[in-house]
């Protein structure tokens, strides 16, 4: 005999296409940010300077940190999103995904069980969480 569910689904198709939306992919990429994606010139600093920007690292690490994804898959992800969306950037490896998080001036947040849209627009990366956007 199964388990009696707590909280019954009232309208199940509403509930299974729920279900179905939590493999819902949405990126918006703007041409500012696909810009501002690699490391602009010298930093003044002594040694090479780095070839992502933060918005590039912290980009990664967001999705990486939603599809609860290892590094190397992660790059992988990213690499995929790339070529789909036709987008003339590389992607950053895993290596530097993981040495340049320690450094990260941006703290990534916990993401909620939501709907999740990740925009990267010349601000810099944002999650809009909740019901996701209604056409």
């Amino acid at each position: 005999m199964g388990k009696k569910l707590v909280n019954p689904p009232r309208r199940f198709s509403h509930y299974n296409s729920s279900l179905i939306k939590r493999g819902s992919l949405t990126l918006w990429f703007d041409e500012q940010s696909i810009g501002a994606w690699h490391q602009a010139g010298k930093t003044g600093k002594a040694g090479r300077p780095y070839q992502y920007s933060e918005l590039a690292i912290c980009c990664g690490l967001t999705i990486k940190n939603i599809y609860h994804l290892p590094l190397r898959a992660a790059q992988g992800f990213i690499q995929s999103l790339i070529q789909l969306l036709k987008l003339p950037i590389q992607a950053p490896n895993y290596s530097t995904l993981c040495r340049r998080q320690k450094r990260l001036k941006v703290r990534l947040q916990a993401l909620p069980k939501k709907d999740v849209n990740l925009v990267v627009d010349s601000t810099g990366l944002q999650g809009v969480w909740g019901r996701g956007m209604e056409s």
